[in-house]
Order: C-alpha cells, then sequence, then structure tokens
C-alpha cells in the first residue's frame, strides 16, 4: 500500500461511514467548521486503511472516531473533545470536559459506541457529501 499525504494545517476526523450517528456528527461538524479546520476520511475508505493500518490501531478503530491533529492522533473522547475545541460559538466549551479522568470520559464513549448502531441505525454506504463539501472528504 502507498503512504498517505494528509493535509498539512488542517485536522482530519476519521469516522465510520457506515454509522449514522457518526454520519449526523460529521454533518454537525461541518456547519459549524467556520475555520475549514476539518477534513474527514471514512473508516472504510483508502486513506484511513493505509493511515491506520501503518500505525497498527487494529480492530480498535471500528469502535472510535479517530482525530489526526498535527502529527497526533487522538481517538474516543479526546478526538471528540478535541473537535468540540475548534468548532465556533459554545460549543468549544466542552473542551472543558477534559478535566473528567480519562477512564470516565471513555467508559460513557465506549457504552455509546457499542449501541450506536442499535440505537441510530446502520447504512450499507459511506456518506455522500453535498457539492460544497466534497473538497473536504478524503478518498
Amino acid at each position: 500500500m502507498n503512504k498517505v499525504q494528509l493535509p498539512e494545517k488542517k485536522l482530519v476526523v476519521f469516522f465510520d461511514g457506515e454509522c449514522n450517528l457518526c454520519n449526523r456528527s460529521v454533518q454537525f461538524i461541518l456547519k459549524r467548521d467556520r475555520k475549514d479546520l476539518f477534513r474527514f476520511a471514512s473508516l472504510q475508505g483508502e486513506t484511513a486503511q493505509v493511515m491506520l493500518t501503518d500505525l497498527a490501531l487494529g480492530n480498535e478503530i471500528k469502535q472510535s472516531i479517530i482525530l489526526w491533529e498535527a502529527g497526533h492522533l487522538y481517538r474516543q473522547s479526546d478526538a471528540a473533545l478535541r473537535i468540540a475545541k475548534h468548532l465556533n460559538s459554545f460549543w468549544s466549551l466542552l473542551y472543558g470536559f477534559m478535566i473528567i479522568p480519562a477512564f470516565i470520559r471513555n467508559a460513557l464513549y465506549n457504552y455509546i459506541a457499542r449501541n450506536r448502531y442499535k440505537w441510530f441505525g446502520k447504512t450499507g454506504h459511506c456518506l455522500i457529501p453535498a457539492p460544497e463539501f466534497q473538497h473536504k472528504f478524503l478518498p
């Protein structure tokens, strides 16, 4: 497999493209990304397969949102809160929840992740972005 070039000075959100909750989360971020910081890659796509396989993250990636920021990978609640930190309006205040120990935050995160298909459903295909957002999605 080839190495993947991730966009410089952009944050890349790796998400489960078959998960309705994850797809809605991407839509949520898109609407609040007024600084054009975020790019997106489905965990089922080529970029995630090459990049995350190289990092030997294994099967755990299927249960977690992953954020690539300045050469670092963040998972689970760390990723979600770091994403919120970069959003406009009061959403950035959610980053304050970082004071809660990760084992507590991640227990809640993992509970939602385990039940996301049951609660929100699953689609058989990845999110197809609106034309004005297509440049934000990596293969």
